[in-house]
């Protein structure tokens, strides 16, 4: 049952296909409604934000199990600016753009997992992770 995939996000047309695929593999785990919804908008808030801010990347999708758990892990890593201050970046309100988006904090407080590595003028690479059976 293990998949794996990688999926190039270089463009706004690139976001639904890419939802499409959240989807289906949390649908493969048989994640509930409740928790594909959480998943899909936390994966929507951060591929939009790699497009707004990176012009682009990738997303590796995953299926993992740990400890009887299985759930989704999603990789997005892009060769942006990368994010001068994380902290920062992690709060609430803060945002760089006109957005009223969730941003980087709305993102991790829908999923179990979340993990952010930047390095100025490198890129970005954020990793969530959302258990099947874990609210």
């Amino acid at each position: 049952m293990m998949s794996k995939d990688t999926m190039p996000i270089l463009r706004e047309q690139d976001v639904v296909p890419f939802r499409n695929r959240v989807r289906e593999y949390s649908t493969k785990i048989g994640m509930s409604l409740v928790n594909q919804t959480k998943l899909i908008t936390a994966a929507s808030e951060l591929v939009r934000n790699m497009l707004k801010y990176a012009g682009g990347g990738q997303v590796k999708l995953e299926i993992i199990s740990k400890n009887a758990q299985t759930g989704v892990r999603l990789i997005f890593e892009d060769k942006g600016p990368g994010i001068a201050d994380i902290k920062l970046a992690m709060q609430d309100g803060f945002t760089t753009g006109k957005s009223l988006g969730l941003g980087l904090p709305g993102a991790k407080r829908l999923v179990n997992e979340f993990d952010i590595v930047s390095k100025l003028s490198e890129g970005t690479t954020v990793t969530i992770t959302h258990w099947k059976n874990v609210r």
